[in-house]
């Protein structure tokens, strides 16, 4: 099946070498040694028309048009044994514990500034910093982060580090169920000889923890209700948002079905008004209110904030969370953990750059070619420069970006992520991989078994966003005993 693999130019997820595959994967190797070519061709056919059929798509924005995709996905299963989840369970407890506690102490007291831990002006000049809409107001469980999404990867040791915090609005949980409940209907056979951490009742924990931030003057604190707000159809992540409202069993609504009338919000419904305690917005913070943000916004509701303010509804996730998943301030999360846990970090950053520091600034212009150059505010794979991979005219173009606004990009070694096979046109080949993986905050603190395996599809890329060609994997985390 490999004979033209090579997994020793990388760290390879699955393969020891050319035809012996790792400890873990040795079950999963010998099923599909079984397929032939043409059955392996044929079940990949089917597993893409089976999101197809499903309409599980995203939408990619190319200038003034937008495009509908179904996510490619790849039937090889990333694996993990429960050794090393059980690692990346507690850092990812960790990380998330740390960075809700900065959070509260950027808005309210702000001593990891008075200590000169984080730079003031890292957060007083953030965009993502909105003191007057924010600041001083008491949350419920003090909790600002409902749902993270973080962003793993595996360097040349196989160790795992933290790529990037997304605590605003995480997407993809959708996919990490669509791509299980494809792998099990196309793939039954793997599935008879591992024991895998189910996925189910996760959901009921995630309305759990979304029902425990119930607001102090709930008129109903046993029995909130719950919306997601979402800003319509066109979003990229529609089918994200009608997916958790779905299997949450909470209302999906837009800007216009909510209104506030004397700072309660309530939902227009058949039967008239319903008080809403709960919104699981799906809306960036600047859209969420005319009144407090932009007033060209059609998408949000005028004077939500005021309800907010004064305690009569939720909002999850917080108001100016961007401040604490911004790509400068992800320099130092290992200080924040340490300030606020007096611990070490259980799971390593990526080495990062500042470009307002002379030094680092000077180093990196010199060596271009060699990095990663990241805008702090952009996601989805935009505004990147990968220098190994990029032609002289994008370097001088990110060279001029960075001697003009050098706050506005953060620079990180070019990493050697790892890899594993993905079955593409009608082949094995190598692709690079990373994994999201959710934390689900309330009253305790819970971590989906798994998450999204993300793959850069495209032969030698290191871009594994679907909104620049790449695609998802399911992700098996191994039950104690279970291999």
């Amino acid at each position: 099946m490999f004979k033209n693999y090579d997994p020793s130019k990388f760290y390879d997820e699955m393969l020891e070498s050319t035809e012996k595959p790792k400890n873990h994967y040795k079950s999963f190797y010998n099923i599909l040694a079984n397929f032939s070519n043409h059955e392996l061709y044929e079940k990949h056919e089917v597993a893409q028309l089976s999101f197809l059929r499903q309409g599980i798509t995203f939408t990619v924005y190319s200038g003034e048009q937008s495009t509908e995709r179904t996510m490619p996905f790849d039937f090889l299963p990333v694996i993990i044994p429960t050794d090393e989840w059980s690692r990346v369970e507690k850092g990812m407890v960790q990380r998330v514990k740390a960075l809700n506690l900065f959070l509260e102490d950027v808005y309210h007291d702000q001593h990891i500034l008075d200590d000169g831990i984080v730079p003031r002006d890292l957060i007083e000049n953030n965009p993502y910093y909105y003191q007057q809409q924010a600041a001083g107001i008491k949350i419920p469980l003090d909790n600002h982060i409902f749902l993270a999404g973080i962003d793993l990867i595996k360097d040349e040791h196989g160790e795992y580090r933290v790529l990037e915090d997304n605590l605003r609005n995480p997407s993809g949980l959708s996919y990490v169920y669509q791509n299980r409940f494809v792998m099990r209907r196309v793939f039954p056979e793997f599935f008879n000889q591992h024991q895998i951490r189910t996925l189910e009742h996760q959901m009921s924990l995630l309305h759990d923890s979304l029902k425990s931030h119930v607001p102090d003057h709930s008129e109903s604190p046993h029995n909130p209700t719950m919306v997601l707000l979402t800003p319509g159809q066109y979003n990229s992540a529609y089918y994200d948002h009608v997916f958790l409202a779905q299997q949450m069993g909470i209302e999906l609504v837009e800007g216009r079905d909510l209104l506030v009338r004397d700072d309660v919000v309530y939902m227009k419904t058949i039967h008239g008004l319903q008080r809403v305690d709960i919104i699981y917005r799906r809306i960036d913070d600047d859209y969420l209110d005319p009144e407090a943000f932009k007033p060209e916004s059609m998408l949000g509701v005028n004077g939500l904030l005021k309800a907010y303010h004064k305690k009569n509804v939720a909002i999850l996730n917080g108001i100016g969370n961007g401040v604490a998943d911004d790509k400068a301030i992800y320099a130092y999360v290992p200080a924040i953990i340490k300030y606020y846990l007096d611990e070490e970090p259980i799971l390593k950053n990526v080495e990062t750059y500042l470009l307002e520091e002379e030094q680092s600034r000077n180093y990196v212009l010199e060596n271009l070619e060699k990095l990663v150059v990241k805008n702090v505010g952009a996601s989805g794979g935009y505004d990147m420069l990968i220098g190994p991979h990029a032609s002289e005219h994008e370097i001088e173009s990110f060279r001029k970006k960075i001697i003009e606004e050098p706050h506005q990009y953060i620079a990180q070694p070019t990493i050697k992520l790892s890899r594993m096979p993905a079955f593409q046109n009608n082949k094995f080949y190598p692709c690079h991989i990373d994994l999201r993986v959710f934390v689900m905050s309330g009253e305790k603190t819970k971590v989906l078994p798994g998450g999204l395996s993300r793959v850069a599809l495209k032969e030698g890329s290191l871009v594994v966003n679907s909104s620049q060609g790449g695609g998802g994997k399911d992700t098996w985390v191994i039950k104690e005993g279970g291999e």
